[in-house]
């Protein structure tokens, strides 16, 4: 070949694999648009395995076909979500880690909050509950059932709906339970029919529901934070959001746990190293504080009083706009974003990292709306745009709505220098506004039709107030349960598998085991003598090198072959006397010196000795040696 054919064909098949790479990105987003899944950020080669898995289950090659599949099969979603995240877990799972988490962690947890305060904890990835219930049990067995259902509070999220299902039943089988021991079975488990429910009143304390850890908002103000082993399948951009969301969900010495195979050795300036053998680690105290006041020097020291006022002013100006309870963004004359406040990094999975990039980079610079041209706009018009009722859609059945303000900024010579960006969450007030004016038009058509008689506006008058009466409860039932709404609808839904862990184990063995082959073949090749193994069968199972040579049949020609039928120059049938002994005393019997034929043909004495095979029930190990010939007298005589 070449070395033009060679070039060629290296492009060829770089572009098949670039080709390949667009196909499967392009698969991603249809997937996340179509269903609010975004794998994006997921691993390549993971995700891609269990993607072409499930493309080999229906038959399928190319991605976009698959992605033809997908349009034309609803029900398809569903199994290939199921592919990709496979929910492996179970109670108390590596209990050394569970152990330490008992011992050091949760007595640390408890003694740190006032008596009156509620303890709230994170379980995200937690699959099918198990993960989210064993936390309530190590919390009621520290602090008793009575004061665990006071204080403490439990969120399980995962993305896998069926799995949210089984972990709200609560119901798991005898075998699921085999990690507890029998007094924690029978004190936090009832019978139910052939299987186990948790009990009640501490199951009211732990709420499952969706969650994606990509995109989601976090759950706030946790004392405790569990994901293990889920940040590992991830790219680096996607881990670093996370962690992101992580950091701003947890209090100040609040708790990280995670997996054996994650740890946080780049993150040290926002977390400590609570115990690296079991991936526990503590949120940095007064880290919550502003990053913009965090960079900023210490300059207030043997400076005057002017310019400790500008500091001071400067600080209070970017702590002001750092935890300002709406989402800013700015971004200068060049397009690049040069703030990001902790509301917008929350809600729309910003990070700091953003900083200096071009705001035509960043997703929020056309998603929920197209920024660039109102920008453009505002800063042409030299007027502040307001754009009302942004539809953000977060799932299939979910959507959030922002009022959206485009602000020109302009210096003391008026010459502009940015623009700032709000976004001002209106969604529960544009619903409620949907609701009453699905409501109004109701109302007046209904009007309208009942005006040809009395008697039909009675009717519906009534049925107007009853309406009325329910809306009244219904709005009631909202406030009671405000501070779970919350919570709860801030997106939770999330999850993961865990494949690579297992993978890597079995790899691990095979290795042992091919290592354990190698040596054992080495040793049967480095005997001279001929050494046959049959087993309980009287099959052959191996035939060494010195066997091959002795009588000239290949290891390969005898394999599984019934050695009392093998035709090598040896009378064989001389031995199944011998070899039967062997298998029923499981005691060696020989040498017995027979007459035979070597491979070259030459005459010769073979003495065999019968062995049994140690480590099975049955067998036998041949050890075959040529005895030296007698000398011409002794033959003689």
């Amino acid at each position: 070949m070449t070395e033009a054919q060679d070039g060629t064909e290296d492009r060829a098949a770089a572009d098949k694999t670039v080709e390949v790479d667009s196909a499967l990105e392009e698969l991603l987003i249809f997937i996340r648009d179509s269903r609010g899944f975004d794998f994006t950020g997921y691993k390549r080669s993971s995700l891609a395995r269990r993607i072409r898995k499930r493309m080999h289950e229906v038959r399928i090659v190319e991605y976009r076909d698959y992605r033809d599949y997908l349009e034309s099969n609803a029900e398809e979603f569903q199994h290939l979500f199921n592919t990709i995240l496979i929910n492996v877990t179970s109670f108390f799972r590596d209990i050394e880690a569970w152990q330490y988490l008992q011992r050091e962690i949760i007595p640390e947890l408890v003694s740190a909050t006032k008596a009156d305060d509620e303890i709230r904890i994170w379980s995200a990835g937690c699959s099918s509950g198990e993960e989210a219930y064993s936390l309530a049990i190590v919390f009621a067995e520290a602090l008793g059932i009575d004061e665990c259902v006071k204080r403490v509070k439990i969120y399980g999220t995962d993305v896998d709906e069926e799995a949210l299902r089984d972990a709200r039943s609560g119901l798991y089988t005898a075998k699921a339970l085999e990690p507890l021991s029998n007094e924690l079975r029978t004190r936090y488990f009832e019978p139910n029919g052939d299987k186990f429910v948790f009990r009640s009143d501490l199951r009211r304390r732990v709420i499952f529901g969706r969650h994606d850890i990509t995109r989601d908002a976090p759950i706030s103000r946790l004392d405790l934070l569990i994901c293990r082993n889920t940040l590992m399948y991830f790219n680096v951009e996607a881990q670093s959001q996370i962690l992101d969301r992580f950091h701003f969900a947890l209090r100040d010495s609040g708790f990280l746990f995670l997996g054996k195979a994650e740890m946080l050795l780049s993150d040290g300036e926002r977390f400590e190293v609570a115990s690296m053998r079991q991936r526990v680690f503590r949120r940095r105290v007064g880290e919550s504080a502003s990053q913009h006041a965090a960079i900023l020097p210490r300059l207030e020291a043997g400076l005057g009083q002017e310019v400790q006022g500008f500091v001071k002013k400067r600080q209070l100006s970017d702590l002001a706009l750092e935890t300002a309870p709406i989402a800013m963004l700015g971004v200068d004359t060049d397009g690049k974003v040069t703030v990001i406040n902790n509301q917008m990094r929350s809600q729309f999975g910003l990070n700091p990292h953003d900083v200096g990039r071009p705001l035509s980079d960043l997703e929020i610079s056309y998603r929920p709306v197209e920024l660039r041209s109102v920008i453009e706009q505002a800063v042409n018009e030299r007027r502040m745009i307001r754009l009302t009722s942004v539809e953000r859609r977060l799932g299939p059945d979910e959507i959030q709505f922002f009022d959206v303000v485009v602000q020109p900024l302009w210096n003391g010579e008026s010459a502009n220098i940015g623009v700032s960006i709000s976004f001002v969450d209106t969604t529960m007030s544009t619903r409620l506004s949907l609701e009453v004016k699905v409501k109004r038009e109701e109302l007046e058509t209904a009007y309208e039709e009942l005006q040809s008689t009395n008697e039909e506006l009675e009717t519906t008058n009534e049925e107007l107030q009853s309406s009325i009466e329910e809306l009244e409860t219904t709005n009631e039932e909202l406030q009671s349960t405000n501070e779970e709404l919350e919570t709860t609808n801030e997106e939770l839904q999330s999850g993961n598998e865990e494949l690579e862990t297992m993978n890597e184990e079995l790899r691990i063995r095979s290795n042992e085991l091919d290592e354990a082959r190698t040596f054992l073949e080495g040793i049967l090749s480095s005997v001279a003598a001929g050494v046959v193994v049959l087993d309980a069968d009287l099959r052959v199972r191996s035939w060494n090198r010195g066997a091959e040579e002795l009588w000239g049949l290949r290891s390969e020609e005898v394999s599984q072959q019934f050695f009392f039928t093998l035709d090598f120059g040896l009378p064989t049938e001389r031995l199944a006397e011998s070899v039967q002994q062997t298998m029923r005393s499981r005691r060696r019997v020989g040498p017995i010196e027979l007459a035979a034929v070597n491979r070259i043909g030459r005459s010769i004495t073979c003495a065999v000795t019968c062995s049994p095979l140690d480590g099975t029930r049955d067998g036998v190990v041949l050890l075959m040696e040529e005895t030296p010939s007698a000398t011409p007298a002794a033959q003689r005589n």
